[in-house]
Order: structure tokens, then sequence, then C-alpha cells
């Protein structure tokens, strides 16, 4: 009964929990930036690298699925797609607990490198953050529309149109991560950085 009951209110406003949904996202974020809370434990580096590279082998993982997911729409297969969109979606979960963890457990990397190199990896940093940021609202419209109606149901709402828009602007994001990560961690180095000072 509560699960029916919560499904119809997320099917009546769509656009309210995803509002609610992305902004609780976005201060758990900002949040294990800005504040200095004292939740997460102490890593050491060695942890701090184990989840650096669990992060990416999941957002590899969760780019080969997500692009599966389009192919599966695309020819026709409604259930492997809605399989694969939640499996993305859960990857995406299990990515944020562990990115929190390590960055309020361990704080972050700035890359060391060659100038040119480090502005190339600037670039595709900026561009996968900013995605990043992006396709939080609609990737959760996406994802409630699909969970709340039948597929018959979705054609009379924005799920395509928005789910093309979430897909691809997700899958380049996680692109991004991976070759960045990739460029910070294994071809050239880093050192650890604050990103923002501690408000208290």
């Amino acid at each position: 009964m509560a699960t029916a009951d919560a499904r119809r209110r997320l099917r009546e406003r769509p656009i309210g929990a995803t509002i609610f949904l992305t902004i609780v996202g976005y201060a758990l974020v900002i949040g294990t930036f800005v504040l200095d809370v004292p939740i997460y434990p102490d890593l050491s580096l060695e942890q701090v690298n184990l989840l650096t590279d669990l992060i990416a082998v999941n957002n590899a993982i969760a780019t080969v699925v997500l692009a599966a997911g389009w192919y599966w729409i695309r020819a026709g297969e409604t259930e492997k797609h809605r399989l694969a969109m939640i499996t993305g979606f859960a990857l995406i979960l299990l990515f944020l607990v562990m990115y929190l963890l390590k960055v309020g457990g361990g704080g972050t990397k700035e890359f060391v490198g060659p100038q040119l190199i480090r502005y190339g990896y600037l670039i595709m940093l900026a561009i996968h953050i900013l995605l990043s940021i992006v396709s939080v609202p609609v990737v959760l419209y996406a994802l409630i529309l699909g969970l709340t109606h039948t597929p018959a149901e979705l054609r009379q709402t924005a799920h395509a149109r928005i789910g093309r828009i979430a897909a691809g602007a997700w899958i380049l994001s996680l692109v991004l991560g991976v070759v960045t990560n990739l460029m910070l961690n294994h071809i050239f180095g880093y050192e650890f950085a604050m990103v923002f000072a501690p408000l208290f």
C-alpha cells in the first residue's frame, strides 16, 4: 500500500520529486566539499587510491550499461532498456557513495603534469563536472517517468526526449570522468589539495 501510494505521488508530481531529489544530491556533494562535517572516516593514501580505481571501474561499467540501454530502446527492446537504465542509475548511486567517502575521508587531488596537457585535462574535467551537474535533474526526471508509467503511457510524456538528453550527457560525462581519472592517477601525477576551505 505504501509503495503504491509513493508511486502514485511520484507519478502525479514528477517535477516536484525531481527538484527535491536533485537538491538532496547537490547538498550531499556541496556539503562534503565545503563543510568539515566529521561523518567520514580518515582514509589512508592506499584507501583513497583503491576508491579512485573502483570509481573508474564502476563508471566504465556504467557507461557500457547506459550505451546498451540506449541501443536496446532504439531496437524496441523496452524491458532490456528499462533494466539497463535502472542498473546504470544504481551504479551512479554507488559512485556517489564511493566519491563522497573518498573526498570526505581523503581529500581531493590536483593534476601535476606538463602545462599544455594540464589545460586539456582541466577542460575535460570542467566539461565532466558541468555535465554531471546538468544531468542530475534530467536523469532523475527521465527515471521517475520511466518507473511510474507503462511503456504505452510513456509515449504521451517527455520521457523519450528527456531520456535522449539525459543519456547523452550522462555517457559523455562518464567517459570524460574515466579519461581524467586515468590522466590524474595513472598517466601523469597529482598532489593533494583542498577545493574549498572549510567554513567552520
